[in-house]
């Protein structure tokens, strides 16, 4: 059932979103998944444990995490499947999951923003990125927005997808809770390197397919983008992803960058730490508010692709 649910529940995600009122009075999944992870933290992550120790107390939390998360969605899913029309239900609660709408509109800030000042642009690029946005230049801006808008359409929007149609509602849970987890716990620094071993190793993990996915989603959409080159998009992606430091970031990225004809990665600032990162396509590096504009025309198209890949995909089985 839940290979139907996926095209509807991006249609309804992509128009209607996460209401407002509804995150102001309940939350979000996500945020109740980050608590769960802060309250395990505190009480599982101390000073005096040595690599291996916080190494297991990781893995434990992770372990707590999805066991919880697959616990409660296996429960939903059952009630939900026994009640009439449980199936439009269902797409309602798998929609908070996906990230279509809300990622389009905090890139496209940027870009509104860099309009107004350099300082705006700094500050709206600072909801979306974990780098120091106060050294960036408009053309660090711009790039960190792209950049942001091509992993996120990986791991905010085809990967929670692809997750749905393979194991329904918990499938896209447990993506979810892994990649919160990477977020939040699983950085090579002094605190988490060993305690986010096992959320980050995870997140590689279930992004190996989708990434490689994204690049070939964007790249049929380059055919029906304006200036887009298909064939630079794959070119630049079978070129330069690996030689991200992340197995899977350099996928989309790469693949936005050839598409646009665009010089993405390169040095950036984090904490006061600066990560030197290859360099993704060529072409040019002073980007500006209209070429986050052009990517995002990409990633909408982006969107299309994959919706028409997910109802094809509904029609064969219901077909076959």
């Amino acid at each position: 059932m839940h290979v139907f649910i996926a095209p509807l529940a991006l249609i309804l995600e992509r128009w209607q979103g996460y209401p407002p009122r509804l995150l102001a009075q309940i939350g979000h999944p996500v945020m109740w998944i980050g608590k769960l992870l802060s309250w395990l933290e505190s009480r599982l992550w101390k000073e005096e444990q040595s690599p291996e120790q916080r190494r297991v107390r990781g893995m434990v939390t992770m372990v707590l995490v999805l066991g919880t998360t697959l616990i409660v969605t296996l429960m939903v899913r059952n009630i939900v499947h026994r009640i009439p029309l449980g199936w439009v239900l269902e797409i309602l609660l798998t929609t908070p999951f996906l990230a279509q709408k809300e990622l389009g509109r905090a890139v496209q800030a940027v870009a509104d923003a860099l309009l107004t000042s350099l300082e705006a642009g700094r500050e709206a690029v600072s909801q979306i990125v974990g780098r120091d946005p106060q050294q960036l230049d408009t053309a660090g801006v711009s790039r960190a927005a792209v950049e942001t808008l091509a992993e996120s359409a990986s791991d905010g929007v085809v990967a929670p997808w692809f997750w749905l149609v393979l194991l329904g509602l918990p499938g896209i849970a447990l993506y979810k809770a892994i990649n919160t987890a990477d977020s939040m716990i699983g950085h090579k620094n002094e605190r988490y390197a060993d305690f986010g071993w096992a959320a980050a190793r995870l997140d590689d993990l279930v992004n190996l397919v989708p990434a490689r996915l994204t690049a070939v989603l964007v790249t049929i959409a380059c055919f029906f983008v304006p200036g887009a080159s298909p064939s630079k998009a794959w070119q630049a992606a079978t070129r330069d992803a690996m030689k991200h430091r992340s197995p899977n970031s350099g996928w989309p990225e790469a693949t936005f960058a050839g598409a646009l004809g665009f010089s993405l990665g390169g040095p950036r600032s984090y904490d006061g730490e600066v990560v030197d990162l290859p360099i993704m396509g060529e072409g040019e590096t002073k980007l500006g508010p209209y070429h986050i504009t052009r990517a995002l025309t990409l990633y909408r198209m982006t969107l299309n692709v994959l919706l028409s890949v997910s109802a094809l995909l509904a029609l064969s089985i219901a077909l076959g």
